[in-house]
């Protein structure tokens, strides 16, 4: 190697540790900048700012437990008990929890000491443990107290208005009405409600005990009234997840069967014309490239709601999706089968039957599955939108701002359909194509 030849390799070597040295050091600066022009596009010290813990303490504390309200009308004086605040929550004339005494001033203990107290002539007085004792009085629309002007911060005073938040429950007190909310742990009238005369029986006691209800067997009646709650809608519920599902299989099910055979159009295999072929490719990518939520609310204006809406949304979206998946397969057929059975005197429907199907069989049942699990996802925001399946429950539970235990149950059953839509889908796919996942 002559000197000019070692002077080239030499200068290569430079250049190229240069350009590392460029790299190392551009890099981490292109990362440094994207990360502040993040912080201040997505305006992260305002979102701080506004951030309300204690909302999301008592967001998170809806979800797994319950709320008995204590409700007294100041203008009548009438006091209520109710889970979850619901008429159909009420509890019946005549009873009420045992964690509440007395009649002319009603008693009620949240735990821990801390005591609500309603009196007569709109008076309540609250105890609580460190703090002392406040007193509060409904005059018409203004509410007096004695509480201070530097008050704490678990303390919201007004003139119309007065929260207060303790660990054990939050007392509100407005013009109209005073209201206590005592939180317990669990999802109760999960199973049934007071109108039920199984409510407060045990499990052990309906399946193996005396017959509860004199018209009905135990199990049978425990099923009915379950099924039938008027607060949890368990029928309602399992009706909106057979939406949800049969929403995505005939989404899912009519897009393979409207893409297959434009999928021959599109391949250049089998449709040797261009002009046919460009058509076709730009149709697919017209219908794929619009999310089917944009098609949702495309097809809810001109149809109205309903999970059929969301269906077709999802059929027009995967038409695409499945054409081009599909068009790509047939490019990729072994020709040999076909001359094989060409070569029997079939004629080309027979040879794309029995030559070209066979080959793709396990491509497209693979992603017709694939997409069958994923549009279950998808079916759930679509339905929200089209007013349809277990998506449109979730969406009322969540615009109330107070039935979070609802949302919980939803999202949780959501899950478990999806994940059984996975294993589902896969020993299907494992039958079918002759292997498992």
């Amino acid at each position: 190697m002559t000197t000019t030849d070692l002077n080239l390799v030499k200068a290569d070597a430079d250049a190229l540790f240069v350009r590392k040295r460029m790299f190392a050091v551009a890099f981490p600066a292109i990362i440094l900048a994207y990360f502040v022009y993040i912080f201040f596009a997505f305006d992260i010290p305002g979102l701080t700012k506004r951030a309300n813990w204690e909302n999301a303490v008592t967001l998170a504390s809806d979800i797994w437990s319950y709320k008995t309200h204590v409700t007294r009308d100041n203008l009548s004086g009438e006091v209520t008990y109710a889970v979850e605040g619901e008429r159909k929550g009420t509890y019946p004339k005549g009873q009420r929890p045992d964690w509440i005494t007395g009649d002319d001033i009603i008693t009620i203990d949240l735990g821990r000491d801390t005591i609500v107290r309603l009196l007569p002539d709109q008076r309540t007085e609250i105890e609580v443990p460190g703090f002392g004792l406040i007193e509060a009085q409904a005059k018409g629309r203004q509410i007096t107290t004695n509480l201070q002007e530097d008050a704490p911060d678990w303390i919201n005073s007004a003139n119309r208005r007065v929260a207060i938040t303790t660990p054990e429950g939050r007392i509100t007190i407005t013009g109209s009405k005073t209201e206590v909310f005592n939180y317990f742990p669990g999802w109760e009238l999960f199973w049934f409600t007071f109108d039920s005369p199984y409510h407060g029986h045990s499990m052990f006691e309906i399946l193996s005990g005396d017959r509860i209800d004199p018209t009905r067997p135990n199990i049978s009646g425990a099923v009915s009234d379950w099924w039938n709650n008027a607060i949890w809608r368990h029928k309602d519920v399992a009706w909106a997840i057979g939406e949800t599902i049969l929403m995505a299989f005939l989404g899912t099910m009519g897009a393979a069967i409207l893409a297959l055979p434009l999928a021959f159009l599109a391949a250049k295999r089998f449709a040797p014309v261009m002009i046919v072929r460009a058509a076709t490719r730009r149709l697919f990518d017209f219908v794929r490239g619009v999310d089917a939520l944009i098609w949702t609310v495309v097809l809810a204006r001109a149809f109205g709601p309903g999970p059929l809406t969301g269906s077709l949304a999802i059929l027009i979206t995967d038409t695409g999706t499945f054409g081009k998946i599909f068009s790509e397969a047939l490019e990729n057929v072994d020709q040999k089968q076909i001359e094989g059975i060409s070569s029997t005197g079939a004629k080309p429907f027979q040879r794309y039957r029995f030559g070209v199907i066979p080959q793709i069989i396990p491509i497209l049942l693979a992603q017709i599955l694939y997409f069958l699990e994923s549009n279950t996802r998808s079916a759930t925001i679509i339905g929200a939108i089209t007013g349809g399946g277990i998506g449109l429950m979730l969406t009322q539970a969540i615009q109330t701002q107070k039935d979070w235990e609802e949302v919980a149950y939803y999202i949780i059953l959501i899950v478990v359909m999806v994940m059984t839509m996975d294993s589902f889908s896969g020993w299907l796919r494992g039958k079918l194509i002759g292997r498992k996942d």
